[in-house]
């Protein structure tokens, strides 16, 4: 980890380290994240889909932006696997994203994000920003090919 590039005394910069240990020390069975070593206000995950949903047995790939301002301001997410909930290569619209400051809490995380990002994949788009509506078998045929694609982590 790139830490000497980084003011340490920066409440994001030790935030974002803070949050980087956390993940490293208490890793969860549903997703992992991690920050870039050039960037660590650019993260890079992987989400399992939701187990008992269309998404079920997928692995979803995308990128996680942190503002200058985080935790104070929320990030934005993209996902760049093919998965029929979400645009890839957009950043998406979610009540915990940088589309929607308002309901952002400082006291959330990468973490909690994660959770709550792979929560919304089996709800109703309702016309969001990045939102896609395929139907069930569509997305089940996604989940599939997720784990036949190696990730694709690029700079957009």
């Amino acid at each position: 980890m790139a830490e000497e590039k980084y003011n340490l005394k920066n409440p994001s910069v030790k935030r974002i380290l803070q949050e980087f240990r956390e993940a490293q020390s208490n890793p969860s069975d549903d997703f992992m994240s991690l920050p870039l070593e050039e960037n660590i206000f650019e993260w890079q995950f992987a989400i399992r889909g939701p187990t008992g949903t269309e998404f079920d047995g997928g692995i979803y790939h995308g990128r996680i932006q942190l503002p200058a301002e985080y935790p104070f301001k929320p990030p934005s997410f993209m996902l760049l696997t093919p998965n029929g909930r979400f645009e890839t290569q957009t950043k998406i619209c979610l009540s915990i994203s940088n589309h929607h400051p308002e309901h952002w809490q400082p006291s959330w995380s990468v973490r909690t994000a994660l959770v709550a990002l792979i929560a919304f994949m089996p709800t109703s788009p309702n016309g969001a920003l990045g939102s896609l509506d395929y139907k069930k078998e569509e997305r089940r045929v996604l989940a599939v090919k997720s784990r036949e694609a190696a990730p694709r982590f690029g700079h957009s």
